[in-house]
């Protein structure tokens, strides 16, 4: 591993300066690479190979009737919500105590491999369970991995990449989102991969793509004398951040929470929907991958083009609006035209909304961050609203399913909240 040179005396408060120097290609493509194995890693499993392995242990494999449905709906849902709560506490926790680091190796970079060792390892021994309470419990470590090794990395972006940037880097974190779960289902499913082999592969995947910018990319070191003060109390009491007196903070938070649980409400059942919602049970992989693909392509073109449009013009609120309300749309076409054409099309607007939002509300958010010693933690706390979306929307969503008979309230639910979290951003002063 590649060890920074220890930090000279004028230079030893850089850990806390805003950047100036822009990072190279060299240095986003190797951050590409490391997103493209995390996402990889977490949403290939969220949208195959969990669904897949809990809906064989309920039995409900073998029948297509609302009622088995929604049997393993709930079972997905219980055990993503149990995950997400520990996400709750990871996320801000890793976050905080990297912000504290003083390792010779950096301070994000001992986390970002832990993370990557636990996730990994985590993956692979959830591929062996053949119990709910055994997929409960990896699973949860799985999320705890991915957590530490995605908050590690993020801090990243504040830490190095100076403000005009962070739009064009940011779409950097967004584009392997959808470019790893396609190919992570191109991955599974045209090589026809049993559960066990598709998260072994995952998770071999994950350590070989993190690894580049775990040893070539530097990582400031703190050094001692700098090091905030640590006590348990100040520890708990750095989760809260006072949305009255940082309110800019704090409608960046609430818009994300409500975009991603649109976002999550529309997708993470989406296996389900196609198996019972459309009664393509036979086509219902097949379907998912190419409407994956389709989104990719949207998703990417508004991450990396808009991202970098939001840099040019120094505005990102618009661009917030904009994927919002796409989303809306996408949703509420799924709800009232429930038919796998009509799907291909939400499929392509979701990704355009989706794909924008992640880039430029990520931009966003690193400049609404309260202090500039605490923005591992802080970010990490901004994580929370994309991570545990996703955990609780399969819960969420199957109690929505349960209650009102079918996927219309789903989608409808998630249009309501993608918009009510477009409308957040409007009272944000501080970036325009």
């Amino acid at each position: 591993m590649t060890v920074p040179k220890p930090v000279s005396t004028p230079a030893a408060f850089a850990p806390f300066a805003e950047p100036k120097r822009k990072v190279t290609g060299g240095w986003i493509a190797l951050f590409a690479t490391a997103w493209l194995g995390i996402w990889m890693a977490q949403l290939t499993p969220v949208q195959l190979l969990l669904p897949t392995q809990i809906d064989g242990l309920v039995g409900s494999a073998s029948g297509t009737d609302s009622a088995s449905g929604i049997e393993s709906v709930v079972a997905f849902g219980v055990i993503s919500g149990i995950a997400g709560a520990f996400a709750l506490i990871v996320y801000p926790l890793t976050g905080a105590l990297s912000d504290r680091t003083t390792s010779r190796f950096g301070r994000r970079r001992p986390w970002m491999l832990a993370g990557t060792l636990v996730f990994a390892i985590a993956l692979f021994l959830l591929g062996l369970q053949s119990t709910l309470v055994g997929i409960g419990i990896f699973w949860s470590l799985t999320i705890i991995g991915f957590c530490m090794v995605s908050a590690g990395i993020t801090a990243t972006i504040s830490d190095q990449v100076p403000v005009d940037q962070r739009g064009y880097v940011s779409g950097w974190v967004s584009a392997p989102q959808a470019m790893g779960t396609v190919l992570g289902l191109a991955l599974v499913l045209g090589l026809t991969l049993g559960v066990l082999v598709g998260y072994t592969l995952v998770a071999v995947l994950l350590i070989l793509l993190v690894a580049p910018f775990l040893f070539f990319v530097p990582d400031e070191v703190l050094p001692r004398v700098l090091r905030p003060p640590f006590s348990l109390l100040a520890l708990i009491k750095g989760f809260w951040i006072n949305p009255v007196a940082h309110p800019d903070f704090g409608w960046t938070l609430l818009g994300r929470i409500l975009v991603n649980i649109g976002n999550a409400l529309g997708t993470t059942l989406l296996l389900y929907f196609l198996i019972y919602g459309l009664d393509r049970p036979e086509t219902a992989q097949d379907d998912l991958l190419l409407l994956t693909v389709i989104y990719l392509v949207f998703f990417i073109a508004a991450a990396l083009l808009l991202g970098k449009l939001s840099d040019r013009i120094g505005r990102r609120k618009p661009f917030v609006y904009l994927a919002a309300y796409l989303q809306a749309l996408a949703a509420l076409l799924l709800a009232f035209i429930p038919d796998f054409t009509i799907a291909q099309v939400g499929a392509g607007l979701l990704g355009l909304g989706y794909g924008c939002y992640m880039a430029v509300d990520q931009a966003l958010a690193t400049q609404v961050l309260p202090n500039t010693h605490s923005r591992g933690k802080d970010l990490g706390i901004m994580n929370i609203a994309t991570t545990v979306p996703q955990a609780v929307a399969p819960l969420l969503g199957a109690f929505v399913v349960a209650a009102l008979g079918g996927y219309t309230g789903l989608f409808v639910c998630s249009a309501i909240a993608a918009v009510l979290g477009g409308l957040a951003v409007i009272p944000i002063k501080s970036v325009k």
